[in-house]
């Protein structure tokens, strides 16, 4: 019996797994937080299969989390938190006192030469830990730029980058497979499962703006051949369509497993976010990893008369 017929004849049917301050205190604003951290990951990082599987952890997403408009965060730190370096309320943060420096204006009248008064609000921003400061020279830290990268970060983790939805054919939950038969792989297809996905922030003047885009998708088949890598999605197999039986077109396990039992895949997404601004540009490497689908493969059984 041909292969066709016997891939197409175990009834696979599978679809599409599921997808500015006076010389008073400044006034804080309404709804700040305690320190903003923006690590490198997304709003959205579940993990889907369109069987509940078992989950597999997203590489590359130390966590979620956004920013917000207080500016960038990374190297500013408070009580073991990172912080802004620059708030629109309270100015700039300097690491050697745990103070945001924030220029009064107008400056107060008698100022002597040389020297200006700056409204400091302490203890990584508690308005209750306030006090004017006469200096001859701006603290450290006061007026930096913002640095680029971290508005990459914090303009990734604004958008999410979902692990792919992984299915298979066979399938266990549809009908076993073959020895020596190929296997089709493919994942969810669209702009959060494979990009481009574009976003930017900005900050004092600096935009930076990122592209996220799939580079490639790693199965890991459970078993010791080397994982098959595919540049595309996939294509979701059918059972009853004019490639039933032969090689996927476009990402697939050719050869098939060589031997009986069940098997559980994965798929890896790997995505590069490209970030360019303020004339400078840069890479920030990403993966989502999916849960796993089980494969159950038998023997082929040859009667003879």
């Amino acid at each position: 019996m041909r292969p066709g017929r016997l891939l197409a004849g175990i009834g696979l049917a599978l679809v599409l797994a599921v997808a500015a301050a006076p010389p008073t205190a400044p006034v804080a604003a309404a709804a700040r937080g305690g320190g903003v951290e923006c690590p490198v990951g997304q709003n959205d990082c579940n993990i889907w299969d369109d069987d509940p599987g078992t989950p597999g952890g997203g590489g590359g997403n130390p966590g979620g989390g956004g920013g917000n408009d207080d500016g960038p965060a990374g190297k500013c730190q408070w009580g073991g938190k990172v912080i802004p370096c620059y708030d629109n309320v309270f100015g700039w943060f300097n690491n050697g006192d745990g103070c945001y420096y924030k220029l009064e204006q107008p400056q107060r009248p008698g100022t002597p030469e040389g020297k200006q008064w700056y409204w400091l609000t302490c203890k990584g921003g508690d308005i209750g830990s306030q006090r004017p400061e006469l200096l001859d020279a701006p603290p450290p830290g006061y007026g930096a730029p913002p640095d680029p990268e971290e508005l990459a970060r914090r303009a990734l983790a604004s958008i999410s980058l979902l692990p792919p939805r992984a299915a298979v054919a066979p399938r266990k939950s549809k009908g076993a497979g073959l020895v020596g038969l190929p296997v089709w792989m493919w994942a969810s297809p669209g702009a959060d499962y494979f990009g481009p996905l574009t976003a930017s922030a900005s900050d004092r003047g600096l935009t930076v703006t990122i592209t996220a885009q799939v580079n490639r998708i790693v199965w890991d088949m459970d078993n010791d051949d080397d994982p098959v890598t595919c540049t595309v999605p996939g294509t979701p197999y059918e059972a009853d369509g004019p490639q039933a039986g032969q090689p996927s077109p476009d990402c697939g396990y050719d050869s098939g497993y060589t031997r009986a039992d069940t098997y559980e895949v994965s798929a890896t997404t790997f995505w590069n976010v490209h970030w360019s601004g303020g004339g400078q540009s840069g890479d920030i490497p990403q993966t989502r990893t999916s849960g796993t689908v089980q494969i159950e493969i038998d023997e082929l059984q040859v009667v003879t008369r």
